[in-house]
């Protein structure tokens, strides 16, 4: 059953790129995106096997972010049909845009979401660091044809700046796998999880900690933490707005997956407060330059590509930290994916409607497209940590933990940078729910702001559903959930 998280989306991936009729290929995506939930449910319901040594094995943190990538991979398939439908019927008696949107491109955009789904998977359930790695460099390579989808410049300039610095990102991670090799040298262990916490003191420190200086630079590049954030705003903000959603919902959670590897390892051989500072410093950094990029920022897509390098900043924070802060980092994801999935495809049925990633020349969304407006405004207050959103709770007890290490300095970092986040999305999300129609945005901009336009099912509901997900779990977080994370946070210096 383990293996079929991995199986059955490669299985309806290599299907969907076969099948010549479009109707067929995404009901194989919903298919495909259901098969892969059912086996996820089933796996994280019943007793999780310790798995050994093995290459491979289901423990909690990967049964966490697999949880949480299967979740959000099913809001995007329902989306997905819609949207490829949608681009379709458009594209109908064009020829430049039966090119872009035509039988062949349909096919690789179905397919590779569906092996996408199926490589972050695997990273879910690798123990081995050298097949996390593998599966790491795959979701590169089958995510890049889906942010260069529409085959336009732009799009097309961020996949390839996707490929080229994601690949030197995860070369370094390479790097550090041969160092973390080279620091068991002479004591015959294996790359698998299991083998180096448990034989951590005998690794040599010098080289462990080297190899773990590769790791977080190298999944970090992956992860989105600054100063190596490059390529995730132009990918974020080009790609199909589903496909963002992804990227930011799920794939920087397997990068993250790959540095609590890591760490987890530093953190059996006593080397916590190392590994631990890094995580703090690479934390703030990302915090504060997604602070100064959100000041002046007009393009909303954009806007929600700085916020998710802000929150990876917070995950490696709160990892870093260490006590509550393992828990609430873990919280976070989970809080962290759901909300930024709603918000991408909500921020694809405003470009939808309005044609423009401009935020300036969007107003009055609670008139034109009411229930996006009013998850648009729902999504920003809980992206910002407003209460009572589930985002709330996860950053008061990061901050709750940073404030019981005596981290001073740290706390004040942290909150001012939550607060000017605050304050700069706060600019761009207002007006363009509130606000008046433009005289200056030209005639076709100005009509679409003062008329309603019709709100599909498909496009709304995945949202809505996510949306109000995050609001219970602010209310109420069961304790089930909360000593599963303390038990996902304890292996990497957690409780």
């Amino acid at each position: 059953m383990l293996w079929a998280v991995v199986v059955i989306p490669f299985i309806a991936g290599i299907g969907a790129i076969a099948l010549p009729h479009h109707g067929l290929r995404r009901a194989l995506l919903l298919v495909g995106s259901l098969g892969h939930a059912g086996a996820v449910g089933r796996l994280c319901f019943s007793s999780m096997p310790a798995g050994g040594n093995s290459w491979v094995a289901l423990d909690e943190q990967g049964a966490l972010f697999l949880g949480i990538t299967s979740i959000l991979f099913l809001a995007v398939a329902i989306y997905a049909i819609g949207y490829l439908k949608r681009e379709a019927e458009q594209a109908d008696g064009d020829t430049h845009e039966e090119l872009l949107f035509g039988r062949h491109a349909e096919a690789v955009f179905v397919g590779c979401l569906l092996l996408f789904l199926a490589t972050m998977s695997l990273v879910c359930i690798s123990r081995h660091l050298g097949l996390l790695w593998v599966a790491v460099e795959a979701t590169t390579l089958v995510s890049a044809p889906l942010i260069g989808f529409h085959r336009q410049h732009r799009s097309l300039e961020a996949m390839w700046k996707y490929l080229l610095i994601c690949s030197v990102g995860i070369a370094l991670s390479l790097l550090g796998n041969f160092f973390l090799a080279f620091a068991a040298k002479g004591h015959e262990l294996q790359l698998t999880l299991p083998d180096l916490v448990n034989n951590a003191t005998r690794l040599n420190p010098t080289w462990l900690k080297a190899a773990f200086l590769l790791l977080l630079v190298g999944y970090g590049t992956k992860m989105g933490l600054a100063p190596m954030h490059t390529w995730l705003p132009d990918a974020h903000s080009e790609a199909p707005s589903m496909v963002s959603a992804l990227l930011s919902g799920a794939l920087l959670n397997c990068a993250f997956l790959g540095i609590l590897r890591g760490h987890a390892i530093l953190v059996s051989a006593g080397f916590q407060q190392f590994s631990g500072d890094l995580l703090v410093l690479f934390g703030l950094l990302s915090m504060g330059f997604a602070a100064l990029f959100l000041i002046r920022q007009v393009d909303y897509k954009r806007m929600l590509a700085y916020s998710s390098i802000e929150h990876m900043g917070i995950l490696a924070l709160g990892v870093g930290v260490g006590g509550f802060g393992g828990a609430g980092a873990l919280l976070h994801a989970v809080n962290h994916s759901l909300t930024k999935g709603m918000l991408f495809l909500i921020a694809g049925n405003l470009l939808a409607v309005y044609k423009t990633k401009n935020a300036t020349a969007i107003r009055g969304l609670l008139k034109v497209t009411p229930v996006t407006g009013c998850f648009w405004l729902i999504g920003f207050l809980a992206i910002t940590g407003s209460p009572p959103f589930g985002l709330f709770l996860s950053e008061l007890t990061i901050l709750k933990a940073v404030l019981d290490s005596n981290r001073w300095g740290v706390a004040i970092g942290y909150l001012l940078a939550l607060g000017v986040i605050f304050v700069a999305m706060a600019r761009i999300v207002l007006p363009m729910v509130f606000g008046l129609p433009q005289t200056d945005n030209g005639p076709q901009l100005e009509s679409v702001c003062r008329k309603r336009c019709r709100e599909p099912l498909w496009a709304i509901a995945p949202a809505i559903l996510m949306g109000v997900f995050v609001l219970v779990i602010g209310f109420y977080l069961p304790p089930a959930i909360w000593s599963f994370l303390e038990s996902a946070a304890a292996s990497s210096g957690g409780f």
